[in-house]
């Protein structure tokens, strides 16, 4: 059962990291937010499932293996789709500004309510 979503954003400002920018955007949507789900539950942390949806412009330059690093518990599935924003420099040199969105949903394997 899914009990919440967290949305965040990432950008690789000079590198053009689709990576980079992903991780940005999953950080930004767990380190902000002081979520307690799982107590509430009666869960460890590391019962939550988490999905991890990443929207990138170039979804087969991101390495899932190292976003899924980035999760301190729970166990992420990590889908990276075709998203977010690549912004040309104006001179029309060099990498773009890459911007990665996130969407972590988190859920618990529970039955249902009667």
């Amino acid at each position: 059962m899914r009990i919440l979503t967290e949305f965040g954003m990432g950008t690789s400002l000079r590198r053009g990291d689709y990576t980079g920018a992903a991780r940005r955007a999953i950080e930004d949507a767990l380190w902000r937010n002081s979520i307690n789900a799982a107590e509430l539950f009666g869960f460890d942390k590391t019962d939550m499932r988490l999905t991890v949806e990443i929207g990138v412009q170039q979804p087969d330059d991101v390495d899932a293996d190292t976003l899924a690093s980035v999760f301190p518990y729970g166990r992420p599935t990590i889908r990276v789709v075709t998203g977010g924003l690549d912004i040309p420099r104006p001179d029309g040199t060099g990498n773009p500004t890459i911007i990665a969105n996130a969407a972590i949903s988190v859920s618990f394997d529970m039955e249902p309510a009667t």
